[in-house]
């Protein structure tokens, strides 16, 4: 009889016995793996951390007690347990379960949260708030050790561990984050317990106690727990211990003999605490155990073997811009890569084959990556930061203050920018154009297609000032590439064909779009220009101001936020240039927080195919109805709403 299905909630695990709990994990295993494989999603963190999630919720009593998940993308067993399993198979789908925990999901997510490093400070806010309100129940934080790398962390810990709260982190320790694990840190966690001497102690002292007669093996077992409690006092602990917090571990994070007595012992402790567990990651899943990287966040895979389910047509634009970096490095010294615990995710593995002393991976430290790269800028290097426009978001006020003022010659390259389908809200870039265009000195591009896109980068890094090019996550168009790269003419757009009564004015992904939209509507005998913008900033005002002048209409697409973004800047470009007797239209993404689902089903939901393009013209010109979103399904009331929070890697 299944065990997991008899979980309606927490409150049941405590009808088991800790004896049933590996049938239950193993349950719980199979769960996931069946379901990430259909749909894609984070596997190799959740299978990691699923003896750890049951512990909790039978020692805790949430949702009273609260759990705070750093990241939130390992929290599908606490999803499974918390009376969401018959709707688990709607995991990361349009309408259906989120991938990370989600407030408006159940009352069991306490924060919403995709960015690794927020726990910590969220879990602490929720810590003092139940001081403020003079309420008595536990507040947990389960953090993985690749957001140890991420400052906000480290602020958190120092924070809390200097007011002395009760507080327990449990640090989920599996030597790596997405990327491998870097920097001092990590060395600190790990070289403890893999030294020669360690392990020589170890064994020589278990060997001795065992041959003790008759209580032998007891001895073991507490020798065991001594061990535990042994390296608490060296290295690891004295980090944290400085930070203010009582430090426990390391111990086994699989091994509920070890795991539940401990957490059971921590959790009656005062004050900031420390648990450091040690989890695998991919446990129970020999692909994602051999292959954790890939299984991070994974596409639908073939269970049986652990590949993908569907092979790529064509080279993702990810690929295509990082062959094109190295392809740029191998001619110019001065380009130096740099990325944020992403090397894989933003395809600077391909470049760290060949330059493994001009890559530098940071760790989760977005800020620190893009001011390091002011640096290096200015001692005559040329870096590149790679980072999805998510996550470039962090380091907003570097951008800004270190680079920007400085007009040094750092290149962004924001991938994933736009619509990123299943990993939903908080993954989407959607404000990258709007928060760079204000910038002085920032040059801000996205390509039409891949060829376009080469040609950009070997704009960037050429370029003596900030830069910046934003390309899409998922496959390129397929279109014929250039033998070598060349740089662009700095803020100069491309007049795609031409026409006099409609011009439609776009910039990146939807310019193909566009342009079938345009070729639709001139069959109806309906003259459209199409224009590829390149640069939203600068703009080329003269190009636009020119089309504008003979048309009656003027469309602006983008797919990023409409407020302030690409079609803002063409609105002060024409009302700049004088052109007032232009009826506009901006197309993008509207004001609230965009759900997840399939990247092509969004784009087609807020109008941005060639459909999308096509009616809404019609519909300017006054040739159709308005164009409906009604037609589509809703996730759910407050999707209806401008300011609905649609929670969604």
């Amino acid at each position: 009889m299944s065990i997991l299905k008899t979980i309606q909630s927490p409150a049941d695990l405590k009808h088991l016995s800790p004896t049933q709990f590996p049938a239950l994990c193993q349950e719980l295993r199979e769960q996931i793996i069946g379901v990430v494989s259909n749909v894609g999603g984070h596997l190799a963190s959740n299978l990691g951390v699923i003896e750890l999630t049951v512990a909790l919720h039978y020692l805790l009593n949430t949702p009273k007690d609260k759990i705070v998940w750093d990241t939130s993308n390992q929290a599908y067993a606490h999803k499974l347990l918390t009376g969401r399993r018959e709707q688990f198979h709607t995991l990361r789908q349009y309408g259906g379960m989120s991938g990370f925990t989600k407030r408006e999901e159940s009352v069991y997510d306490t924060f919403n949260a995709g960015h690794a490093g927020t726990g910590v400070s969220a879990a602490f806010g929720l810590v003092a708030a139940r001081e403020q309100l003079a309420q008595k129940h536990k507040v947990v934080c389960v953090v993985g050790d690749g957001a140890m790398t991420a400052g906000m962390t480290l602020e958190g810990l120092h924070h809390a561990g200097g007011l002395g709260k009760d507080f327990l982190v449990i640090l989920n320790d599996n030597q790596m984050s997405i990327s491998k694990n870097v920097g001092a840190i990590s060395s600190y966690l790990n070289r403890t317990f893999t030294g020669e001497f360690y392990a020589k102690m170890r064994e020589e002292t278990g060997q001795l106690l065992g041959k003790i007669p008759h209580i032998g093996q007891d001895m073991q077992k507490w020798a065991r727990r001594a061990e535990e409690l042994a390296k608490g006092a060296i290295l690891p602990g004295l980090l944290f211990e400085e930070l203010g917090f009582r430090y426990a571990g390391p111990i086994d994070g699989h091994n509920f003999e070890h795991l539940l007595p401990t957490l059971e012992n921590v959790l009656k402790m005062k004050g900031p605490v420390l648990l450091h567990v040690i989890t695998k990651k991919g446990l129970g899943y020999k692909p994602a155990v051999e292959n954790p990287v890939w299984f991070h966040a994974c596409p639908p895979f073939v269970r049986e073997t652990g590949a993908p389910a569907k092979k790529a047509a064509r080279p993702s634009y990810t690929q295509i811009a990082i062959e094109s970096l190295v392809k740029l490095a191998r001619a110019d010294k001065r380009i130096v890569a740099i990325t944020a615990a992403m090397c894989e995710g933003t395809g600077l593995n391909i470049f760290e084959k060949e330059f493994p002393d001009r890559l530098y991976d940071v760790g989760i430290a977005e800020q620190h990556a893009v001011t390091f790269a002011a640096g290096l800028a200015t001692q005559g290097l040329r870096p590149v930061v790679a980072l999805y426009s998510t996550f470039l978001q962090r380091a907003y006020d570097q951008v800004v203050h270190d680079v920007a003022t400085q007009n040094l010659p750092v290149t962004f390259c924001i991938d994933r920018g736009g619509l990123v389908a299943e990993d939903g809200t908080t993954h989407h870039g959607a404000f990258d154009y709007a928060f760079l265009r204000h910038m002085p000195n920032m040059v801000v591009m996205a390509p039409k297609d891949e060829n376009e896109l080469q040609h950009m980068l070997k704009t960037c890094v050429q370029h003596d000032g900030p830069a910046s090019v934003r390309y899409p996550r998922g496959l390129s168009l397929g279109v014929t590439m250039d033998q070598e790269p060349k740089a662009l003419p700095i803020g100069k757009g491309e007049l795609l064909r031409d026409g006099t009564e409609v011009a439609i004015v776009a910039i990146g992904v939807p310019v193909s779009h566009a342009v079938t939209a345009a070729n639709r509507l001139e069959a109806e005998g309906i003259s459209t220009a199409v224009v590829n913008a390149r640069f939203v900033k600068p703009l080329d005002q003269d190009l636009i101001v020119e089309v504008a002048r003979r048309v009656r209409y003027v469309v602006t697409v983008e797919e990023g936020c409409k407020m302030g973004g690409f079609g803002s800047a063409v609105l002060e470009a024409l009302s700049d240039g004088g052109v007032t007797d232009v009826t506009t239209k901006v197309l993008g993404l509207p004001d609230w927080y965009i759900e997840q689902g399939p990247q092509d089903f969004l784009r087609e939901r807020y109008g941005l195919t060639a459909e999308g393009i096509y009616q809404s013209v019609k519909e300017l010109i006054g040739k159709t109805p308005a164009f409906s979103r009604e037609k589509f399904t809703f996730a759910s009331s407050a999707d209806r709403l401008p300011h609905g929070d649609e929670q969604g890697s």
